[in-house]
């Protein structure tokens, strides 16, 4: 009876550790990496921690690498609006990398706002790709 108890207990562990399984993946390189925003937003969703949570494994395997988190907007808003935003998608980058760690005295941010289109045009197909954070190395 009592193998059989630790066979459904080791079976509901193993069920348990796959269903909570992590989605964080170490990059090759940092460079251009980039966690994605929605509208208007510097929150970060759980698919760009789970990217940035990539770059801290990174950063904690290569402890000599210092980097820079530039914030990126889409066309719409004004110039100072956008910058300011793009600080706060930076900061917010940043943040996560420190939370988990990382020395806050490698990670510099700046902001580009819209000034740094990834793709050019207009219509959500192309301003998605512009709210972002771009990492690079130092």
């Amino acid at each position: 009876m009592k193998v059989k108890n630790f066979v459904l207990l080791a079976g509901a562990a193993g069920m348990l550790a796959a269903c909570c399984a992590s989605d964080i993946v170490e990059p090759a390189d940092l460079n251009n990496q980039r966690a994605f925003f929605a509208f208007n937003s510097s929150e970060i969703s759980d698919e760009a921690r789970d990217n940035l949570l990539g770059q801290s494994l990174y950063m904690k395997n290569h402890e000599d690498v210092k980097i820079q988190i530039a914030g990126n907007c889409d066309e719409r808003g004004s110039t100072e609006y956008n910058l300011a935003l793009g600080a706060r998608r930076a900061n917010a980058a940043k943040s996560v990398l420190v939370n988990d760690g990382i020395d806050a005295k490698r990670i510099s941010t700046i902001s580009y706002g819209k000034e740094r289109p990834l793709v050019k045009g207009t219509g959500e197909s192309v301003w998605k790709w512009n709210r972002n954070t771009t990492t690079t190395v130092k």
